[in-house]
């Protein structure tokens, strides 16, 4: 079902206002007054689409959330969970992150409260938890699947941390080139062949 343009547009002009707002204050001390003041919408018009401030953020977290989610399983599922055949162009997550920068430049900045880091890596881990069964890993090992699952959340987040506080100076390219040699390092998700 398409999505009417108004909507599109208070919502985007909410998250963008958001996000301004976010730069400088914590969540909770954003009232809705100054966020639609902020988006030239007004509140009458944000209560028909939210009930509160921190339902804009969680909505633009779940989409963007979806967006990482598809961009991480894409080259999974199209090397059927094989890392040693997944190719640097096949990864996405650094577009992704490119699309959404001024959240991640959000949620990881230092003055922010860790909570929007661990509200990601929860959800990321979650995705991640529910995107790899069993039979993905080397049965040989004995790994317990809640550990690895935070291991490699963190380790994705990590990248993209690390990213950010080189102001995304790297190329997206060059970095799929340097997860695919990190992954290929011991990786438990390795299938034998």
């Amino acid at each position: 079902m398409k999505q009417d343009l108004r909507v599109m547009k208070t919502q985007e002009s909410l998250r963008n206002a958001l996000l301004t707002l976010l730069k400088t204050k914590a969540l909770d001390s954003i009232s809705v007054a100054e966020l639609c003041r902020l988006a030239k919408v007004n509140r009458g018009t944000f209560y028909s689409h939210y009930k509160d401030v921190h339902g804009v953020f969680k909505h633009y977290l779940e989409v963007i959330v979806e967006d990482f989610k598809k961009a991480y399983e894409e080259p999974y599922y199209r090397t059927g969970f094989r890392i040693q055949y997944i190719r640097p162009e096949m990864i996405k997550i650094f577009d992704h992150v490119n699309r959404y920068k001024s959240f991640y430049q959000i949620i990881f900045h230092q003055k922010i409260p860790m909570m929007y880091y661990y509200l990601l890596f929860d959800t990321v881990r979650k995705f991640m938890y529910e995107s790899l069964e069993n039979n993905h890993i080397n049965p040989e090992l004995e790994v317990q699947m809640d550990y690895l699952i935070s291991y490699q959340a963190n380790a994705i987040l990590g990248l993209i941390m690390e990213w950010n506080r080189q102001d995304y100076a790297t190329p997206t390219e060059e970095l799929s080139k340097q997860l695919i040699t990190i992954l290929s390092i011991n990786s438990p998700f390795r299938n034998k062949e």
